[in-house]
């Protein structure tokens, strides 16, 4: 190759949070602290970031030679980088158990290096991290692998990572200011969303690519009486001896409250026969009580996003989903909720799955027997 044909290569740091996302399919809404990621490991969670570096490198794999690393050492980038042939600098020292000093270490050595992109994967925990080193200092991109990701900064999915990646390096897209925020994780597993606006970081921006941050649902008086109606017409068609597994959101509450049923507004529960028989449950938990019997998954987008899967609801896992089949998901939503929204989504995580989900529509009932049409992006 000629020094005129030569490809220009262009610097990306790149974080790995080894831990990050492994309390979602268990139900623990998040992993901040040792002690909540040592309960997710008792309670049988896997890792899942390192799949989700993997499937965001593999898909970067056609600009190899255009594409020099900075990564964190170890669990950290290095092995995912390494496994995918690149060619990367490591930053920081491998360690057994990694920690918020480490990630900030290797975030001050990444700007050091005055890379043109800082890419990490984790969740809001994560991204708050970076933010107090990064601050406004260089554009940052998130992929997706925590359980809470409110934060503006990610991308939709890993794919969806690197066709941002694509356009950045090449100048097609811009940089924007992206909301960095997070929710207190103590309150969130008692059933209370308390989440708080840290600050803002430049972020490479795509709409169809990039998530908006979480926007909470209005509760006027027609919101709530839309979702009454909702909760009362799913109700009415509650069939005896279904298993309905039902996930997050002040809609779906409703059907608790309506029913004098406790239903946890973070979590998913389980309903037969008009009564809860599992609260709060993780993956294995339904799994279990789906054995040998039919079920339905009703859940509710998150506000501003559209996510029906992969945001907040991991115990309703790829593996739950496909016992269920796609023909059983009951989507809810109030009208003033939909008319926010252009399409549905979901990050399932399972590639093959989220297809399944783009090739179809799905109605959403969004009052006492009205429907809207909403496909999935």
């Amino acid at each position: 190759m000629s020094e005129t044909t030569k490809p220009v290569v262009r610097a990306i740091g790149f974080i790995v949070n080894p831990i990050a996302g492994m309390g979602g399919t268990v139900g623990l809404k998040g992993t901040d602290g040792r002690d909540i990621f040592e309960k997710a490991v008792s309670l049988g969670a896997k890792p899942i970031a390192a799949v989700r570096a993997e499937k965001f490198l593999s898909e970067l794999a056609p600009f190899k030679q255009s594409i020099y690393f900075l990564v964190g050492a170890g669990d950290m980038g290095e092995i995912e980088v390494e496994k995918h042939g690149f060619n990367y600098t490591v930053i920081g020292e491998r360690r057994s158990q990694t920690s918020v000093e480490d990630t900030e270490s290797i975030v001050r050595g990444i700007i050091e290096a005055k890379v043109d992109l800082l890419v990490f994967c984790g969740g809001d925990g994560t991204a708050r991290d970076i933010l107090k080193v990064v601050g406004t200092k260089l554009p940052v991109l998130g992929v997706p692998t925590g359980v809470k990701m409110h934060s503006a900064v990610f991308a939709i999915n890993p794919k969806a990572a690197a066709y941002v990646v694509f356009g950045f390096l090449s100048g097609e897209l811009p940089v924007r200011e992206a909301e960095v925020m997070d929710v207190d994780e103590w309150a969130f597993r008692e059933g209370r969303l308390s989440a708080e606006l840290y600050g803002y970081v430049l972020s490479p921006y795509e709409p169809r690519l990039i998530q908006v941050s979480k926007i909470a649902s209005p509760m006027s008086e027609d919101e709530v009486r839309s979702q009454t109606a909702i909760a009362v017409f799913v109700i009415e068609g509650m069939q005896a001896e279904m298993l309905y597994i039902v996930g997050p959101g002040t809609t779906t509450r409703v059907i608790g409250d309506l029913l004098d049923q406790e239903k946890t507004l973070l979590g998913v529960d389980l309903f037969v026969d008009k009564k809860i028989v599992g609260g709060d449950v993780n993956e294995e938990q339904i799994l279990q009580v789906l054995k040998g019997r039919s079920a339905k998954i009703i859940v509710t987008p998150i506000g501003g996003q559209g996510f029906i899967f992969g945001r907040g609801n991991q115990q309703i896992s790829s593996k739950v989903i496909r016992h269920v089949g796609l023909d059983n998901i009951s989507i809810v939503a109030t009208e003033g909720k939909v008319q926010g929204l252009k399409s549905l989504k979901v990050d399932t995580g399972d590639p093959a799955l989220d297809l399944l989900f783009k090739a179809r529509r799905f109605q959403v009932l969004v009052d006492y027997g009205r429907w809207q049409e909403l496909g999935v992006e």
